[in-house]
């Protein structure tokens, strides 16, 4: 059997944007007040770029920079909606539809609790699919390292695939 062909495939993400100059920033296509916003060639949607990520890597297709590099101009501030409309045409053309995807955000602050279920409805219209495959929940570091020392977030994504 071709890999290809497979009925199953698993992909994981990962992502980080530091914390810079702002008063909001982008998570899931969320914009959330915040005293700082990201550092970022696009929107600097961290979570989005995370489960672009995982989507690709189910694939075998790579990840978010080899198909939306940050040397080119024409992705400058670009909304990351986009990027992940243009991943999940990808993954259609190649007959898989999403299963589920899992999403941990590890940041200290801002607390995304408020925000999650505009996250996952802006994730499933995205992906063509339900909000009930789709999970956000958040965690913090305890402030050890970076995160927890409020410089930036990080976002974990797994995602399961399903042959059509």
């Amino acid at each position: 059997m071709s890999l290809r062909n497979s009925p199953f495939r698993i992909g994981h993400g990962f992502d980080v944007h530091r914390f810079g100059d702002g008063d909001h920033i982008i998570m899931g296509g969320v914009k959330i007040p915040y005293t700082q916003g990201f550092e970022a060639h696009s929107d600097g949607d961290v979570l989005i770029h995370s489960v672009c990520d995982a989507l690709l890597g189910a694939m075998a297709a790579g990840d978010i920079g080899q198909h939306f590099p940050d040397t080119d101009a024409a992705y400058k501030n670009i909304n990351s909606r986009f990027l992940l409309e243009k991943v999940n045409s990808m993954i259609e053309v190649d007959g898989y539809l999403v299963g589920n995807i899992d999403v941990t955000v590890v940041a200290q602050s801002p607390r995304i609790a408020p925000y999650t279920d505009s996250i996952r409805r802006n994730l499933a219209t995205d992906l063509n699919c339900s909000t009930e495959q789709i999970n956000i929940k958040a965690t913090t570091t305890e402030q050890l390292g970076y995160l927890g020392r409020k410089e930036g977030v990080a976002v974990h994504c797994v995602v399961l695939l399903l042959k059509r």
